[in-house]
């Protein structure tokens, strides 16, 4: 699934023999051609002296030890100048730049075949889960809504007319590398400046870029390049698309950054205009996808505005894809306050109009022997996993310990992006091999 797992397993220079980017084909291209080109050589000239020379060498030791003894060292020999050559021809002289370029061609080779996946979300849970999925495949199409209106995004907004590019940013740089200093540079948040405090580089450039290329699909397509990601990002809509909730006890609130505060159940969430357009990429991306993923990430605020676009939720109803949502460890105030994983999953069925929408849900089983006080007094608990509830809405549920271990240890909860991959793409292989038995 990664490739410098995969390394850790294999002497460095060996990596260039992992199966599957079609090098060692060349190897013996090139090693069969010297063999031609050598016999060549002793049919122009003549192997009498060649012959004397390896008659005496076998009087000195046996025929296998001998012939041992020179192939060993020729096919080091071959192997190297091979390699060096073209690392000189890259101009690649140093260890990360030649772990860079077998990075390169194993994506190239082994991630452009992985399956079509596409996520949909937005905020951290989002970046989160694109950072473990870019290890499984390149072929990546995150979805991420565009109904926030707080923060820097907000004020771009609100200022400029843009689409909120903030959770598209963040999306953008996980499914970069994430040591590279472009990504650095394109995450950095300025802390002081007027006008400029609080709003971040990414931010300002998306909304620059979205000004000269005349949209924001433009903008994020040349933002990827720079940053070389694997994958691509779209917003679900370019519409103008504002959140609305009404609440159990009748109040209507608007905006995406205000209904968390509201306090109260929410009822059910819409949009400002009622009918908003979806991205036709998006639906193509849909419609060939293999792998749906929605989730993890604020309910109310992240997950379901996606599916409020009437386009989407049907598309994703009659997907043939396999379908899982990944469901939040943890009940977030003003959006799920006392919520279970049934009533997550309900609340994506309702919105979305489609029981169709979903196959299974991914769930937490671990936690932390203490939490941390913080999410008490924040009103933040657990979230209940009640299959009673689960069984008759027909989702499957696949269980494992999702939580990022250094940080469990502090009482803290946060989903491991290695763990989630993993525990999506096992539940998606074991799909498949449970359809070619039926």
């Amino acid at each position: 699934m990664n490739m410098k797992k995969n390394m850790m397993k294999i002497p460095k220079d060996a990596g260039w023999l992992i199966p599957g980017l079609e090098v060692k084909r060349w190897f013996a291209l090139i090693f069969l051609g010297s063999v031609l080109i050598m016999l060549g050589i002793l049919t122009l000239f003549s192997p009498r002296s060649v012959y004397t020379f390896l008659n005496y060498l076998k009087s000195m030791a046996s025929h296998d030890v001998l012939a041992v003894a020179v192939i060993i060292p020729g096919v080091i020999l071959f192997f190297k100048g091979w390699q060096k050559t073209n690392l000189s021809m890259l101009d690649l002289r140093n260890g990360r730049e030649k772990e860079t370029m077998l990075e390169a061609l194993y994506r190239r080779k082994k991630l452009n075949k992985g399956p079509k996946i596409v996520a949909i979300g937005g905020g951290t849970g989002l970046s989160m889960l694109l950072k473990g999925i870019k290890g499984i495949t390149n072929n990546i199409t995150a979805v991420v809504t565009v109904g926030d209106d707080g923060g820097s995004s907000g004020r771009l907004r609100e200022e400029l007319g843009v689409l909120p590019p903030g959770d598209i940013r963040n999306c953008i740089a996980a499914l970069a590398d994430d040591e590279d200093l472009v990504t650095k540079l394109f995450q950095y948040r300025f802390k002081i400046g007027e006008g400029l405090k609080g709003h971040s580089f990414g931010n300002l450039f998306l909304t620059a870029l979205c000004s000269i290329t005349g949209d924001m699909v433009r903008a994020v397509k040349e933002s990827s390049n720079v940053l070389s990601i694997r994958g691509r990002v779209l917003p679900s809509t370019l519409d103008n698309m504002k959140l609305a909730a009404e609440m159990e006890d009748g109040r209507i609130i608007h905006g995406e950054s205000a209904i968390p505060e509201a306090g109260g159940k929410i009822k059910r969430l819409f949009t400002e205009p009622a009918e908003c357009k979806a991205l036709p990429e998006v639906i193509d991306a849909i419609h060939d996808a293999d792998l749906i993923i929605m989730g993890p990430g604020s309910l109310f605020t992240s997950v379901i505005p996606n599916l409020l676009i009437k386009e989407i939720a049907e598309a994703v109803a009659k997907s043939h894809a396999k379908k899982i949502y990944v469901c939040n460890i943890m009940t977030q105030k003003g959006e799920t306050d006392n919520y279970s994983v049934a009533s997550h999953v309900n609340a994506l069925i309702n919105h979305a109009g489609s029981r169709d929408i979903l196959d299974a849900v991914l769930v937490n089983n671990s936690l932390p022997t203490e939490l941390s006080p913080t999410y008490a007094k924040y009103g933040s608990y657990p979230v209940v996993l009640d299959m009673e509830n689960l069984t008759p809405i027909g989702v499957k549920v696949v269980t494992g310990n999702l939580l990022e271990e250094e940080e469990s240890k502090n009482g803290l909860i946060r989903h491991s992006y290695h763990r989630v991959a993993r525990a999506i793409y096992y539940w998606y292989k074991r799909q498949l091999k449970e359809d070619k038995k039926r």
